[in-house]
């Protein structure tokens, strides 16, 4: 499997248990505390391969930025968080910045 693909997944898992933090009650809930604990090991795991073939700088940061804009959009759905013109301009720039770290580590994977 690629090792940006599974960094992929490895982001999306940090989504779940930062999201799953909401739940957990601060771990007092133990049903999403259990699940919250799960999708961080698995999230950490997944990253620990994918810097077996992708420099861990640009993986950690990836890994973050995925975790970072998709942990937003989803708190503006969920949470009713708030939405401005200048923070969806700063989620676009994580973005952008996810996608050059990508392209300029390529060489390297």
């Amino acid at each position: 499997m690629s090792p940006w693909l599974v960094l992929l997944v490895a982001g999306l898992f940090e989504t779940i248990w930062a999201i799953g933090l909401v739940y957990t009650d601060g771990f007092t809930d133990p049903l999403p505390s259990t699940a919250t604990l799960a999708a961080m090991g698995v999230s950490v795991y997944l990253l620990s391969r994918a810097v077996q073939q992708i420099p861990v700088g640009t993986a950690y940061a990836v890994w973050t930025g995925i975790g970072a804009v998709s942990t937003a959009i989803l708190g503006v759905y969920l949470f009713d968080e708030p939405v401005s013109a200048l923070r969806v301009a700063c989620i676009a720039i994580i973005v952008v910045g996810i996608a050059g770290l990508q392209v300029t580590s390529s060489g390297h994977a």
